[in-house]
């Protein structure tokens, strides 16, 4: 594995490890802003914003025997083990009452205990639609302004899986060429399937992927949906994605995670170890306007975060900013593939659309380097981003855009 040095630490790295056993509430494609709690006391559970109830994840000190653990505990303070997480690092209990998970995080064998709560879609409002609809893909390939209509990537991305953790993918689709698959399905829609009834997955992988709007027009797409078709899902369906995947996951793979975690301390350990394991992640910063490093995943450092550009190279003013953004991608009325037909488009706009632009790139690096540990290709299109176009990027923020000019890191793959 070739390997490249981490980036210094900053208040993102800090944050987090101040984070550990801190507040786990929603998960968001695109979310509402969240904030860090204190490490919670022996017999208190953490609050969500919209608790699902009788639900709640539970961080175990001694990962060793979790099951037998986790098994154990359900026995002694009632409910049932409904799901276990990152090679022992906790489970989700169902079927407990609030006084019943109180005696639960005060046992000895538990490190926190915390309500499940919801996750949320929640794009962005789109503006007026640009004259050339693929202006995102046109402005990869450019350092300046302005656009010339063109989009020449390295090359095709087809030695990369991106795994796409979000609503399902219409797989059917043009767009996609029979590259398109379903790993898993962990909502509870009918057929469980892997198919989009809303639209954000869909429209997130022909961003990473589909042939005309897509970064990596060969990459293999599959689909581990954790939201139905309505805007909202419990945090649960998304870390059982990340369970999947560390198991069944095939590498060189990226990642894309377009949506946010409230519970971001029980997902970041989860994220850790994948990222051990050789996964290279994109999330979304969030559409708060506000500090990314108030949002999960987007703090976690192992991550690559990225915040919404327009096409006139302007932070989205919902956008996210701050230390936690590595990165900035054109997010704005992007246009890609629609749920609703095989051959249909449309266009979102969110650091939802930016992040894909960013797997995308991802998946172009990792197709040229595929033995690239996660830090190196993290630190690969870092090192290969327009530096000094964003306007008004926010406080703290890197000046970097997102670029596939990747230089001397060049494929002798088509």
């Amino acid at each position: 594995m070739n390997s490249a040095p981490r980036r210094r630490a900053h208040p993102r790295a800090l944050s987090l490890a101040a984070a550990l056993a801190a507040a786990l509430t929603p998960v968001a494609l695109v979310p509402a802003a969240a904030h860090a709690a204190p490490a919670a006391p022996a017999g208190t559970v953490v609050a969500a914003r919209e608790p699902i109830p009788g639900r709640y994840l539970v961080a175990l000190r001694d990962t060793r025997s979790a099951a037998a653990t986790a098994a154990g505990l359900v026995r002694a303070h009632g409910g049932r083990v409904a799901a276990t997480y990152g090679a022992g690092r906790g489970f989700l209990a169902a079927g407990l009452s609030p006084a019943a998970a109180r005696a639960l995080a005060g046992d000895g064998a538990v490190r926190a205990v915390y309500e499940e709560g919801t996750a949320h879609l929640a794009d962005a409002a789109a503006g007026p639609a640009p004259a050339d609809p693929a202006w995102g893909l046109d402005r990869l390939d450019q350092r300046k302004l302005p656009l010339d209509r063109k989009y020449n990537p390295p090359n095709t991305g087809s030695a990369v899986t991106a795994y796409v953790i979000d609503s399902g993918i219409r797989r059917t689709h043009a767009e996609f060429g029979g590259r398109a698959s379903v790993g898993g399905d962990f909502s509870d829609s009918k057929p469980a399937d892997g198919s989009d009834c809303n639209g954000h997955g869909t429209h997130v992988a022909g961003t990473i992927g589909g042939r005309t709007y897509g970064v990596a027009r060969e990459v293999k797409l599959v689909a581990l949906r954790t939201f139905g078709c309505g805007s909202s899902a419990p945090d649960s369906w998304a870390l059982n994605a990340l369970e999947w995947l560390g198991k069944n996951g095939v590498k060189p793979a990226v990642v894309n995670m377009s949506l946010s975690f409230d519970t971001a301390d029980f997902a970041a350990e989860m994220i850790r170890d994948l990222s051990r394991q050789g996964f290279v992640f994109a999330v979304a910063a969030g559409n708060d306007g506000a500090d990314a490093c108030r949002t999960g995943p987007a703090r976690i450092p192992e991550v690559v975060t990225v915040g919404n550009t327009q096409r006139d190279d302007r932070r989205n003013s919902s956008s996210n900013y701050g230390t936690c953004v590595d990165l900035f991608a054109p997010g704005t009325n992007i246009e890609s593939a629609s749920h609703s037909s095989d051959t249909g488009s449309t266009q979102k706009t969110g650091t939802s659309m930016a992040s894909p632009h960013a797997a995308g790139a991802l998946a172009l690096w990792l197709h040229a380097n595929p033995d690239a540990t996660p830090a190196a290709a993290h630190d690969g299109i870092v090192a290969a981003a327009t530096t000094g176009e964003v306007k008004n990027p926010g406080a703290g923020s890197p000046n970097k855009l997102l670029n596939v000019q990747f230089g001397a890191v060049r494929s002798g793959r088509g």
